[in-house]
């Protein structure tokens, strides 16, 4: 186990503290995306039968206010089923953007080399590159894994949301 550990740590001391700053991002990703699913395993049901039992207790179903009520129930049934998607997305976003920063350090740590040992130190060169696309690929892939969950989520509250326009009938 503590060479596992030290394996974690050099590969996190390689690609420096952008790549720990991803890693910290892609866990509240990861924690958001899965607490989605946890709702629509087990919290978007009984939200969904609540809505119905609301409106199937209504006796006046096609005047204006019923009508209201009607698009108000399924407001909320699509707010709650779309909770903690904006926050998704926009991690989404910026995970690109923190490797990207990883790439300029990367590129200023290979500076500092050249500068100052000139273009005769390879290994510290390849220090440097590896600062610089470590970060780049942890953030492109943890990125592109989470835009396939988000466009999931997405599908599934729209695609709920439509179902219970259904049950609620005129």
């Amino acid at each position: 186990m503590p060479e596992q550990l030290t394996s974690l740590y050099v590969f996190f001391e390689t690609g420096g503290p952008i790549l720990f700053c991803i890693f910290l991002v892609s866990i509240l990703l990861w924690i958001l995306i899965l607490e989605r699913y946890w709702y629509f395993l087990h919290g978007h049901e009984d939200k969904l039968r609540a809505i119905v039992s609301i409106w199937t207790k209504r006796k006046d179903k096609s005047s204006w206010t019923a009508s209201m009520l009607r698009e108000g129930l399924l407001t909320e049934l699509y707010i709650a089923a779309s909770h903690n998607l904006v926050p998704i997305t926009a991690i989404i976003t910026v995970l690109p953007l923190l490797g990207l920063l990883g790439t300029v350090t990367g590129m200023i740590s290979i500076f500092e080399v050249i500068n100052v040992f000139g273009t005769g130190n390879a290994r510290g060169m390849a220090d440097g590159i590896a600062r610089a696309l470590l970060p780049t690929t942890a953030g492109l892939v943890t990125s592109i894994t989470g835009l396939y969950f988000s466009s999931d989520l997405n599908r599934r509250a729209r695609s709920n949301t439509d179902r219970a326009r259904d049950m609620l009938t005129h």
